[in-house]
């Protein structure tokens, strides 16, 4: 029902339309000062009012997520591709990325800037680490679905294991890919920003400590704002690449097809 769909759409906006003017009334009501809890009135002001000068940080921003999801991407297909091919290099690399994934993220940072100093490198490199896993796990998982016996029948009909890995293997994980890219996107932010509330000079994160030192809390929550419409635009866009390039998996009553 097209009606439906349309109604589903508007959920989303209306819950956060909802939580606003509760956070609103909460604070009117409270009396809360503005320095604990803004209100979100007086956040979306200070937010369009100082744009200008957020908008350079928020560019930063972008583009090292970008980059280290883009380094991301290709360390886990690559990870992915070798561990779901291989039962050797599954048994000898998967317990390694499990333990280095259970590091808490947070405690490379420090490490990144005493090998690269202040500045994008440690946040593009932060960004890449924490949003790899999924995709080399998505990536493993949709190879690993190819039948044994589909590889026998392949293999008798003289296919070699690199056009079963390349023609048969690959399209079939791409479902799991464009599934794992909503995931480690939105992972890529959160890796970026933690580099750049420790360590950079620039960047939302920076805003945003800035901001606390400053005790400017509407700026703050402003910044985060603007870092949860970045990251919904993003997982939207990577949403549609999936539809588009792997829809055929997609069956009718999927939730991510309720956007279309």
């Amino acid at each position: 029902m097209p009606a439906n769909r349309y109604l589903i759409k508007l959920f989303p906006i209306a819950f956060v339309v909802i939580i606003f003017v509760l956070w609103e009334l909460l604070v009117l009501w409270t009396g809360i000062k503005s320095v604990i809890l803004p209100r979100p009135s007086a956040v979306i002001y200070e937010l369009v009012t100082r744009f200008p000068l957020i908008w350079p940080h928020a560019v930063q921003t972008l583009y090292t997520t970008l980059v280290g999801f883009a380094g991301a991407i290709v360390v886990g297909v690559l990870l992915g591709a070798l561990i779901g091919s291989s039962r050797i290099a599954y048994e000898a690399f998967y317990p390694v990325l499990v333990g280095f994934s259970s590091i808490p993220k947070v405690a490379v940072v420090p490490i990144f800037v005493l090998w690269f100093g202040v500045g994008t490198v440690p946040a593009i490199l932060t960004s890449l680490v924490i949003s790899f896993f999924p995709i080399v796990v998505n990536v493993a998982t949709g190879l690993a679905t190819t039948e044994p016996e589909l590889e026998d029948v392949l293999r008798a009909l003289g296919a070699k294991k690199r056009d079963i890995l390349f023609r048969v293997g690959l399209p079939r994980a791409m479902p799991y890919f464009f599934a794992s890219l909503k995931i480690s996107v939105t992972l890529a932010f959160v890796g970026t920003v933690l580099s750049e509330t420790v360590a950079a000079n620039k960047g939302i994160g920076n805003v945003m400590m800035v901001a606390s030192a400053n005790y400017e809390t509407a700026l703050a929550f402003g910044a985060l704002l603007l870092l949860a419409v970045m990251g919904v635009i993003l997982y939207g866009v990577f949403a549609l690449l999936e539809t588009r390039f792997a829809g055929w998996a997609q069956r009718k009553g999927d939730l991510a097809l309720q956007t279309h």
